[in-house]
């Protein structure tokens, strides 16, 4: 079986949930429930009045979306609280780490802009707890209403929380942040499958910019035909926006000056893949994002995280690579960066685009 398998879901919100959870249903079932992050994330907050005051966010602002995590219980037949838990697993004071294994949710962004009419490039390793390795799938969504996505998948989590792009063009890949600042709010989980429901970049700024949400992440964004490349940092205490102007790297802590003064812990892998990542694109004039992505040279914290076990509780699940022209998103996916790409292809704004098929 392919180490990252595929499959697309049309219909209404609760159908596609649904689908969803089918195919993740055995992972969600007997896997997720032995993470330890989850294990105490249900043990401390499992029932709580603050995980309902989350849920009744949610339904206010994004019922829809509340369907398809519907939808993901009902197909995988686990209950409705346990993957709505789940999915507010940062939402929570602390961030949702209790475990101590705060390195496991990780992931390492790199973005260039545009140069001399070379696309602009976007490259994601999406990391996060080796148990979850070969559960994962590359989901293509065809609702009834907006515009079709593709995203990686985690079992039991809103699809876009990762890296996925939608038919408009427009690209999201995420960066977990740890600052202490969650409350009472829209779980970020919601947001960013609300991103890429979004047309341009200017809804998407809009939506980041809520004051009611419960946490938030770093978002690493572009859209064929817009020209610009944005780092977005949104924990719940605020929203700050940079344009890229030149090749920028972020891992899991916030860099921007904006948040210099919002209390978040000192990730040891983070800070050590930030500061890799920085050194590299100071000292190359034409990156290769995908051999940065792929750099080990700082073990036992590198930028890419295919070891398990010793000093770095993360694992680099897939790679997302992005070429963001003017009319179009050339993209491929790969479980090993060192393998050719398990997928690839391009989508052209406003062009449905089919669902990924392996390459052979």
């Amino acid at each position: 079986m392919t180490a990252i398998p595929t499959f697309e879901a049309r219909g209404d919100a609760f159908a596609i949930g649904v689908a969803l959870g089918q195919r993740a249903g055995h992972a969600l079932r007997e896997v997720v429930p032995a993470i330890a992050r989850f294990v105490e994330l249900e043990r401390d907050w499992g029932g709580s009045d603050y995980i309902a005051a989350l849920e009744r966010a949610g339904r206010a602002v994004f019922p829809g979306h509340m369907r398809e995590i519907e939808g993901i219980a009902e197909g995988a037949c686990v209950p409705f609280d346990r993957v709505f838990l789940w999915n507010c697993r940062g939402d929570v004071p602390g961030g949702g780490d209790q475990s101590g294994k705060t390195e496991a949710a990780g992931c390492t962004s790199f973005m260039l802009p545009t140069v001399d009419g070379r696309p602009a490039v976007i490259g994601h390793n999406e990391d996060g707890e080796a148990e979850e390795d070969g559960h994962c799938f590359l989901v293509r969504l065809v609702p009834d209403d907006g515009p079709a996505i593709t995203s990686f998948y985690n079992p039991g989590l809103l699809p876009g929380h990762s890296f996925g792009w939608n038919d408009h063009g427009l690209v999201q890949t995420i960066n977990h942040i740890r600052p202490f600042d969650q409350r009472e709010g829209i779980p970020r989980h919601l947001i960013t499958r609300a991103v890429l429901s979004c047309e341009s970049l200017d809804q998407v700024v809009a939506l980041l910019q809520r004051k009611d949400r419960a946490s938030g992440f770093h978002h690493n964004l572009g859209r064929a035909g817009d020209g610009r490349l944005l780092s977005v940092e949104a924990p719940a205490s605020g929203c700050s926006v940079r344009s890229i102007e030149g090749p920028h790297c972020h891992a899991n802590h916030l860099v921007h000056a904006a948040f210099a003064e919002l209390e978040q812990p000192d990730a040891p892998s983070s800070l050590s893949r930030q500061a890799r990542g920085e050194a590299l694109l100071a000292a190359e004039r034409a990156p290769d994002v995908a051999r940065l992505l792929a750099d080990r040279e700082t073990m036992p914290l590198p930028i890419y995280r295919k070891r398990v076990g010793g000093e770095d509780a993360g694992f680099t699940l897939a790679t997302g690579l992005f070429e963001i022209g003017t009319e179009a998103v050339g993209w491929r996916v790969h479980h090993r960066l060192d393998d050719e790409p398990l997928y690839q292809g391009r989508t052209a704004i406003g062009q449905p685009a089919a669902a990924p098929t392996a390459l052979s």
